[in-house]
């Protein structure tokens, strides 16, 4: 009976324990505001560990903010602001904050975002803002602000954009453009408290966000799978008399229509940078071009591909391979980049991961198997030779027995 106790006893303790964790996460727990400041409502941001606490009077159409942004450190700023046009980060109205090294003083000030060129350049707000301040402790910045919203819209729902960077030579520097810092984004209803992220299709950063992952997709599935399966094709099955030339069709079928996936990717890739002008990953970029051109010429080089019995056959073979095992290791390395860059679920970098260690295997039992066959054809040639030189020996040694005759 005791031990039953005890085990219950310990279970009512951990589940405590494992609630009192959950809810130190919500905003709603937290009282320990600056000069015992006390909001209305409040909401857990989705992405960087961040909090907005308000309280709002419709009749003046005035919201008194604190923007929580936790675990984080003196050399790092961050930002929240709202967005009156359109969501994601252009247009956004900002209030940044972070801690200067020289003293060890809160640095706070409003900055349009009119583009990523300017960056977090001082300049008034499109509505007033007052009452503006910013604390740092415990490895958490806080931002107060008072803002009168007569000049944003009738709506109490607004785009809002919160944001945290490092800080470089006492000035904010670029923040990181993958993972929770490109989804940092959604919308405030300031009436009912209502949150959410911003949904695809729901504007310009859902938008980005869609478009980076069929980016990634269409380019790992063609220069990351098609082009490895197509170069198994031609390296194998073209061993087997049986399956010639059936090998080449798959082959060149294969990469193909690698080549014309991986244009769309790379017309995909174009088009972000194109919007995201003062964002550029440049050898994630440069490795693109480079894998554009190479396939291009590939693909082209087969309209000039010589006849076998042709003596410059051996010279475009060897250009071949020499540019498509390129082709193949670049589309690889490109394809980690990119997933550096995008920072999905963990998932599904293993999950390719997986695809390629699958293909090494196929590849390594291929080639074990195909030498094989190789090495025993040979054999049964070699073994060949001789009887026919018998035969050439012994004929021509009858043939002069019965001239003598």
């Amino acid at each position: 009976m005791d031990t039953k106790n005890n085990v219950l006893f310990s279970f009512v303790v951990c589940c405590s324990l494992v609630l009192s964790s959950s809810s130190a996460q919500t905003c709603r727990n937290y009282n320990s505001f600056a000069s015992n400041k006390v909001f209305t409502s409040c909401t857990d941001l989705p992405f960087l560990k961040s909090f907005l606490h308000w309280t709002y009077d419709p009749a003046s159409m005035t919201a008194r903010i604190a923007y929580r942004h936790t675990g984080v450190s003196p050399s790092r700023w961050v930002a929240w602001g709202i967005n009156p046009t359109s969501h994601g980060m252009v247009g956004t109205q900002a209030l940044i904050a972070y801690q200067e090294s020289a003293d060890g003083r809160m640095k706070v000030y409003t900055a349009p975002i009119d583009s990523y060129q300017t960056g977090l350049q001082a300049g008034d707000l499109s509505f007033p803002v007052s009452d503006l301040s910013a604390t740092y402790s415990d490895k958490e910045i806080t931002i107060f602000a008072t803002l009168k919203l007569q000049n944003l819209s009738s709506s109490a729902t607004l785009n809002q954009v919160w944001q945290e960077g490092p800080v470089s030579g006492g000035y904010p520097g670029m923040h990181d453009t993958s993972g929770s810092n490109v989804q940092s984004m959604g919308t405030l209803n300031l009436l009912s408290g209502q949150s959410g992220g911003a949904t695809v299709g729901s504007g310009t950063g859902s938008s980005q966000l869609r478009k980076k992952n069929i980016h990634g997709l269409l380019n790992t599935a063609s220069w990351g799978i098609m082009m490895p399966i197509g170069a198994l094709f031609a390296r194998y099955l073209k061993v087997f008399k049986a399956a010639d030339p059936a090998w080449f069709y798959l082959h060149a079928t294969c990469q193909i229509l690698a080549y014309i996936v991986g244009v769309s990717g790379w017309a995909t890739g174009l088009q972000l940078g194109s919007q995201s002008p003062g964002v550029q990953f440049t050898a994630h970029r440069t490795i693109g071009i480079v894998l554009f051109c190479l396939a291009t010429i590939q693909v082209s080089a087969m309209l000039v591909r010589p006849k076998k019995e042709h003596k410059h056959r051996v010279y475009w073979n060897m250009y071949h391979h020499a540019v498509g095992y390129s082709i193949i290791i670049l589309g690889i390395i490109n394809i980690f980049k990119g997933v550096k860059i995008l920072n999905p679920e963990k998932k599904w970098e293993s999950g390719y991961v997986g695809i390629l260690v699958g293909l090494g295997l196929v590849a390594a039992t291929l080639e074990v198997f195909t030498w094989c066959v190789v090495i025993k054809r040979k054999k049964n040639v070699d073994d060949k030779i001789p009887n026919v030189y018998s035969n050439v020996y012994n004929n021509g040694y009858e043939s002069r027995q019965h001239t003598r005759v």
